[in-house]
């Protein structure tokens, strides 16, 4: 019998590039007064899966400007606060973004609405290029006898968003072989062709190499200039670098919530990072999470 030859991975090459500034400003540019009424603003929000209150009363406003970072240990409620905007998680109280009521409407007019998210997972097409998964972002407004047509060509939001989160040399390469922060970038090019004005993000760095992290952070910071950004985020490093302002969430609740400096002096954050007394991880924090030492709140 000959033997069966070996199926071989496409190769991401090393110099695939990095994120480009002057593209981006192709992609979010836009005249200000268009973004001058979205703020996210949230009221007595309140999350009951069989009796167990993952989110209990979170009010919490985020204007454009503000890059924030929601942080707290595993099962503070960090995640189920987005899943409950972005309508994946039933809830009561109040989600606003741009004066439209979130709450109670299905996922695909949330993004209507122009809410996008990325997950601790990418959630990107493996078997398509990193082109068509970027395509079908851009199309998502497109009615249904648009997308039957055949494309002429590439759409230049499609080509600026290529370039912004330097894909660009690996444009027609399966995006289930994409290193994870690749991915990562891609599904921030996603919501950007989205035209999305309210970026929920969790974990965009996680995976990333420290020049990476750093590119990304310039990123979301320009984002947020004009759009709506709200970052979970465990890196605490990135955090202290990049983030406008910081809620602590702790057993469904805001904790805290300021500047990074007036959050690492709050005394609770203290006791739930460390523990009264304690070294190492702190009582509030779960099996999995950073070490305390970590967090900077010391």
């Amino acid at each position: 019998m000959n033997p069966q030859p070996e199926s071989v991975e496409p190769v991401v090459p090393d110099d695939a590039g990095g994120l480009d500034p002057e593209a981006l400003e192709q992609v979010i540019a836009a005249p200000g007064e268009r973004f001058r009424h979205d703020y996210l603003e949230i009221r007595d929000l309140r999350v009951v899966f069989d009796g167990f209150v993952a989110v209990d009363g979170v009010d919490l406003t985020v204007t454009r400007g503000d890059l924030r970072f929601l942080i707290g240990p595993n099962g503070a409620g960090k995640t189920t606060i987005v899943d409950a905007i972005t309508g994946l998680a039933p809830a009561t109280g109040s989600v606003q973004f741009g004066r439209v009521e979130l709450l109670g409407k299905p996922s695909h007019r949330i993004v209507r609405a122009g809410v996008g998210r990325t997950f601790q997972t990418a959630s990107v097409f493996d078997e398509l290029t990193v082109l068509q998964n970027l395509d079908i972002a851009a199309g998502a407004g497109r009615g249904p006898l648009t997308m039957l047509r055949r494309r002429r060509g590439i759409p230049p939001e499609v080509e600026a968003a290529l370039e912004t989160v330097g894909l660009t040399k690996v444009r027609d390469l399966p995006a289930g072989i994409l290193a994870h922060g690749q991915k990562q970038w891609l599904e921030i090019g996603m919501l950007l062709v989205q035209d999305a004005r309210l970026l929920l993000l969790d974990e965009p760095v996680a995976g990333m190499s420290q020049a990476e992290r750093e590119e990304t952070g310039l990123l979301l910071q320009r984002i947020g200039e004009q759009r709506t950004v709200v970052v979970v985020e465990h890196d605490m490093e990135f955090l202290r670098s990049f983030a406008s302002s910081v809620t602590v969430l702790h057993q469904g609740k805001v904790l805290s919530e300021g500047t990074v400096a007036q959050v690492q002096a709050d005394p609770r954050v203290v006791e739930v990072y460390l523990g009264s007394g304690a070294h190492g991880r702190g009582r509030g924090a779960a099996a999995g999470d950073a070490p305390a030492t970590s967090t900077g709140v010391e």
